[in-house]
């Protein structure tokens, strides 16, 4: 495997919910400091709506040594905002490249989740309760995706290309059937879960005919028992109330095994380059009381502290979970 990686948000704001209300630069430089040099990351993908941030993180993952990906994720835009967008980022994503750093510009992620018009609903969580549906309803609103999710990543190339000399990806799911052409980089968010662990390989095995790279541009697991069952559905495990479910067990080991399951498979696939899903939750706080323990709705390799001081990393406001040994651990190993 080429690139190691893990995902960093610099603040997504799905439903106009904000998942990093405060973005400190230096702690952002010491953050980037730890990927490269502690988890031995080789690449980041730098992900979030505000270009500054981006442009910001990238900055310092690129001063750390980092291939940097970077990764705009616009929510609860429509296409006409989406495409001048896309152009600011395809410029910040040059200038670092004009400055020696390894980029790869990451044309959005899940859009017909998160951006207005493709799946009925105002906001992402909106939209999410249409995948909830029953059956026939969600097969009609499903149905023309495809065409227009690609009709408008086609728009979204045309617009980034004559502005970005790197290679381009998109970060999908497998409901876009995306028609991978115009990419140079296949990017999929490969999450297994218990409805898809049994043709898993085979599913991931399709996105190699194609005969470029494939990136597994998310994949990871919450911090509770049984998490690894939901994939990317674990974070449901927090209510709107912002308590997590009674009964939910803490269970960082959960991450572990997920981890240690999937990490060999893409290694034996081919994979060309992995992102963790994720470095950090940064609003989902761990507490000693399960409730209010958010940071079992977390797919962060590290826990945030709520408000005590890191006895591991004076003056950072997390402590490493159990999977940030493991996943430092595999990435020293040669590929």
């Amino acid at each position: 495997m080429r690139g190691k990686g893990v995902q960093y948000d610099t603040g997504t704001f799905p439903s106009g919910d904000s998942t990093r209300r405060t973005f400190e630069p230096r702690v952002v430089e010491r953050e980037m400091q730890v990927i490269a040099e502690e988890l031995h990351c080789t690449t980041v993908r730098v992900t979030g709506g505000d270009p500054e941030r981006l442009s910001t993180a990238a900055e310092f993952a690129a001063a750390a040594g980092l291939e940097v990906w970077f990764s705009p994720f616009p929510c609860e835009m429509t296409e006409e905002q989406l495409l001048p967008y896309f152009a600011d980022c395809a410029d910040r994503a040059e200038a670092l490249r004009g400055q020696g750093a390894e980029v790869v510009l990451v044309t959005g992620c899940e859009l017909s989740l998160f951006a207005h018009g493709y799946l009925p609903g105002d906001t992402f969580s909106d939209r999410m309760q249409t995948l909830r549906a029953e059956p026939d309803v969600r097969a009609a609103a499903l149905a023309g995706i495809p065409e227009r999710i690609n009709g408008f990543l086609g728009e979204v190339v045309k617009t980034v290309r004559p502005r970005f000399a790197g290679p381009l990806s998109y970060a999908s799911i497998p409901i876009e059937h995306i028609d991978w052409r115009p990419f140079d980089i296949v990017g999929v968010d490969a999450y297994r879960n218990l409805r898809n662990a049994g043709t898993y390989r085979d599913d991931l095995r399709q996105y190699f005919a194609h005969g470029k790279p494939v990136a597994i541009t998310e994949v990871g697991c919450c911090t509770f028992r049984g998490a690894g069952d939901l994939g990317a559905g674990g974070w449901t495990v927090i209510g709107a109330d912002g308590r997590v479910s009674p009964g939910t067990v803490r269970d960082e080991g959960e991450q572990v095994r997920y981890m240690r399951d999937l990490l060999p498979v893409f290694e034996e696939e081919g994979v060309d380059t992995l992102f963790w899903f994720s470095f950090a939750g940064f609003e989902l706080p761990h507490r000693p009381d399960p409730l209010t323990d958010l940071d079992l709705g977390s797919y962060g390799v590290v826990k945030m502290l709520d408000g005590t001081p890191s006895s591991t990393h004076p003056g950072l406001p997390w402590e490493p979970k159990e999977a940030f040994h493991v996943l430092a651990e595999y990435y020293t190993r040669p590929s």
